[in-house]
């Protein structure tokens, strides 16, 4: 069994022919929005050169970028870690599944899988997610995923003209390790 791979999906690093993938999920404003925000426009040589750099990106105190490819090898989105803090044994991550591959099982299968090494081999305990309150399928997901609601951080986005609150989900290891 292969540790980063699960039975729909396997996570490996990004590769610089990704590009063309990250550059067709830029044009989903809604998408960008749900995960992180609208940016300027960037031309091709600039989004080649910045999907170059992230596959030369070494793992850097637990910090990486993982990209969630189906088993067939379509790339379907990404998950990068951050915020890792070994000595407490805490950390956090940001999830993107790409429009069209939504509610297919992919995104919680990923997930599983980075909690089950940063759980079991890298001794973390915790793991906090930020969701955004209009994301209503994220706020699904990590609560069927036995995330707790921790709180809420009032007015802490703003989007498409209007503010909005940042939900704060937690798991803890026990949590994760009791679950069916």
């Amino acid at each position: 069994m292969y540790i980063w791979q699960g039975e729909r999906v396997r996570l490996r690093a990004v590769e610089p022919e990704d590009w063309t993938i990250y550059a067709a999920w830029g044009e989903d404003s809604q998408s960008d929005r749900e995960t992180d925000m609208l940016y300027f426009p960037r031309s091709t040589e600039t989004k080649r050169d910045h999907v170059a750099k992230l596959s030369q990106t070494m793992p850097e105190q637990d910090v990486f970028r993982f990209q969630i490819e189906r088993l067939d090898g379509q790339l379907v989105g990404t998950l990068n870690t951050h915020s890792c803090d070994p000595r407490v044994g805490a950390f956090s991550y940001g999830l993107g599944i790409a429009k069209d591959h939504r509610r297919q099982g992919y995104a919680s299968e990923a997930i599983r899988l980075v909690l089950r090494y940063f759980f079991n081999e890298l001794r973390y305990q915790k793991v906090t997610v930020h969701v955004y309150d209009f994301n209503e399928g994220s706020i699904r997901l990590h609560e069927r995923l036995g995330f707790q609601r921790e709180g809420c951080l009032r007015r802490l986005g703003f989007t498409d003209g209007k503010y909005f609150d940042v939900l704060v989900y937690g798991l803890l290891v026990e949590e994760f390790r009791h679950q069916p």
